[in-house]
């Protein structure tokens, strides 16, 4: 799977939903297979979740949010046990990211409504980025790893902070994250998108 991203030039349009996406897939897949066996059971920054229900929980965005690409509805009634399903889940989750991407790069995926909440389809798509994004980094840290950066993520945390401050009060109130905490002195842009979303930057097991 290709989810290399070519810089727009200068004057032309943002990158599309999948393009910004496809950078996320490519900071969360090295995390996602080195998740070891026997870190599972342990906490994670998000702090409902243990390793092994955020890797479920973010199973299920991955797939639901093809399925709200594709204008359907999706169902976050129940979480699959995914890992307990396939010795393969992390593979299995890495190709089901890929078609997340694909899903929201056909045409007109982020143009209109979609959802139950007939909510812009750009800001649905931003949702997907973010959970994606803000897991992939509540794995890795959980888990003892590097959450990888380059200069090209900074269009999906400068376009995540944006959609975040927008989505933030109605995403409190549903518990979708939580408060927002103070970042630490000179933290990275990242860190402070962390923050935004009720997660310690700096946190620790």
């Amino acid at each position: 799977m290709d989810t290399s991203h070519t810089p727009q030039p200068a004057g032309a349009p943002g990158p599309r939903i999948s393009e910004l996406l496809a950078l996320a897939v490519d900071r969360a897949v090295p995390v996602v297979r080195a998740l070891p066996d026997d870190r599972l059971g342990d906490p994670t920054p998000c702090a409902d979740y243990d390793v092994r229900a955020l890797v479920n929980h973010l199973f299920q965005v991955i797939v639901q949010f093809q399925e709200l690409a594709a204008k359907r509805n999706s169902d976050f009634s129940a979480t699959p046990d995914h890992v307990g399903e396939s010795a393969d889940w992390r593979e299995d989750l890495v190709t089901e990211a890929g078609k997340l991407v694909r899903a929201w790069g056909e045409p007109g995926a982020d143009e209109g409504t979609t959802g139950a909440m007939d909510m812009p389809a750009e800001t649905v798509g931003l949702m997907a980025l973010l959970d994606l994004t803000v897991h992939a980094w509540d794995l890795a840290r959980a888990t003892g790893q590097e959450y990888r950066q380059d200069a090209t993520d900074a269009v999906v945390v400068a376009r995540l902070r944006t959609a975040v401050d927008g989505l933030g009060p109605t995403a409190r109130k549903m518990g979708v994250f939580g408060e927002p905490v103070a970042a630490p002195d000179g933290a990275s842009d990242l860190e402070l998108l962390l923050a935004e979303t009720g997660r310690d930057p700096r946190w620790s097991r």
